[in-house]
């Protein structure tokens, strides 16, 4: 397994479908209440075998570079996962996905988590700009992203589709040079 160990409890690892499909489709199952306020995909996500072929098709993206999709692993459990969605070049930024199983919340995981990733990011990545997009009443993924130092850009009218139609979002955002002065 390939991981990039935060600390001495978290860890963050690239997928490995057939072992880890059936642990994160549990997590998806048990949290499925909280999950699908925020997350589109949640409903589709039916089966293990759904899981399997989604992360699948996020190690394709990794071998393409269009994506890095991680499970973030708590003492050595899967616990959630964080991603960069996508790359743009033409503004070399990136930005950071994620969610966490509610039984996990509250042990400062995703804070950890996030702080990797954008190291990650402007180290490893080169990336410039990291963005956390975040519907404005989603209290937990935008204290994450205060937290983490990022920068509130304002917000976008109707910016994300939910189960429950549009959301406005957040635009938070970290720029490389100020990751640098912390």
């Amino acid at each position: 397994m390939f991981t990039y160990q935060i600390d001495d409890e978290l860890s963050l690892a690239l997928p490995r479908p057939q072992i880890d499909a059936q642990p994160l489709f549990e997590l998806v199952e048990e949290s499925r209440p909280d999950l699908a306020t925020w997350l589109p995909w949640v409903p589709e996500m039916k089966s293990v075998a759904d899981e399997e072929k989604f992360l699948t098709t996020m190690l394709e993206h990794f071998g393409n570079s269009t994506s890095v999709n991680l499970i973030i692993r708590y003492h050595d459990q899967p616990v959630g996962m964080i991603s960069f969605n996508r790359f743009l070049q033409m503004d070399q930024s990136t930005e950071i996905g994620y969610w966490l199983a509610t039984k996990f919340s509250g042990n400062n995981i995703m804070h950890r988590a996030v702080l990797a990733m954008c190291h990650l990011g402007f180290a490893d990545y080169a990336v410039n700009k990291i963005e956390i997009h975040a519907a404005t009443d989603n209290p937990r993924s935008n204290h994450v992203a205060q937290k983490a130092g990022f920068h509130l850009d304002g917000t976008i009218r109707a910016s994300e589709l939910l189960a429950d139609g549009f959301h406005d979002g957040n635009l938070w955002t970290m720029l490389k040079d100020e990751w640098n002065k912390e």
